[in-house]
């Protein structure tokens, strides 16, 4: 089972190396790492090729203007040739060197299940070791997603026939694509899909989703239009309930 890895790139020069080298670092080595730049000002591009000769036939990238992340993430989905394909951001990494493995024998187990996910933790740059936020899938259930709740989206693992039937990323959204595909998967649909108890990525707190007040009310109206969209009916009240349930996520002794 070839497992496709996606990553988009932007300027990343300063972080792409600890994503790559987490990814070599796996010990399921039927990977693909299909990177999909958007034509980076910064030495992205350089990095990429540095790392190339150690992925060899492994791995393959563009680097071209695109329509935002969304668009560059649909364009490495539609690159990918493996069975299954999963996205690692460029400012993440893989949280232990067995990820894959355990993605590729939770599929392996029953060949019903469409998709994978698990859990995700934060740091702030520059302190690796130090979780500040531990976002755990374990309670996700489909009736959920109308009250904002979704699986870690960094997390997820879907065979590529998943897309090739339900279709790649709407770029409808500026911010919560991600938020739709899990509706219109999970609520829509209705996938097969199964938790892993792992933590699967380390990812540096920053991201666009949550940069600031403006962002989170933005996001909040998207997913309601997500939710509409896919026949869910939820509310912006509603929506808003994941914010509180956020709280818990944080280590706040640890800060």
């Amino acid at each position: 089972m070839k497992v496709s890895i996606i990553t988009v790139t932007y300027n990343s020069g300063r972080t792409l190396a600890d994503t790559l080298e987490s990814v070599l670092r796996q010990t399921y080595t039927d990977i693909e790492l299909v990177v999909v730049d958007g034509l980076s000002t910064d030495n992205t591009m350089e990095v990429v090729r540095q790392y190339e000769p150690q992925f060899g036939e492994r791995m393959r990238y563009v680097s071209e203007k695109d329509q935002g992340l969304y668009d560059a993430m649909n364009k490495g989905i539609s690159m990918a040739t493996g069975d299954v394909v999963g996205i690692l951001n460029s400012d993440d990494f893989f949280s232990a060197d067995d990820v894959i493995e355990r993605v590729v024998q939770a599929f392996q187990q029953d060949e019903k299940t469409d998709a994978i996910y698990g859990d995700v933790h934060f740091i702030h740059d520059g302190e690796p070791d130090k979780c500040v936020r531990y976002y755990s899938s374990a309670l996700f259930r489909p009736w959920l997603l109308r009250f904002g709740f979704m699986p870690a989206h960094p997390s997820f693992y879907a065979r590529k026939g998943v897309y090739e039937k339900y279709g790649l990323y709407s770029l409808d959204y500026k911010i919560a694509a991600d938020y739709e595909m899990m509706v219109r998967l999970f609520y829509k649909h209705k996938i097969g899909a199964r938790y892993v108890k792992m933590d699967f990525v380390t990812m540096r707190i920053g991201g666009i989703s949550t940069r600031n007040i403006h962002s989170r009310l933005q996001i909040s109206k998207e997913d309601v239009v997500a939710c509409k969209r896919n026949g869910l009916y939820t509310n912006i009240v509603f929506i808003c309930v994941k914010y509180f349930a956020k709280v818990f996520e944080f280590k706040w002794w640890k800060l």
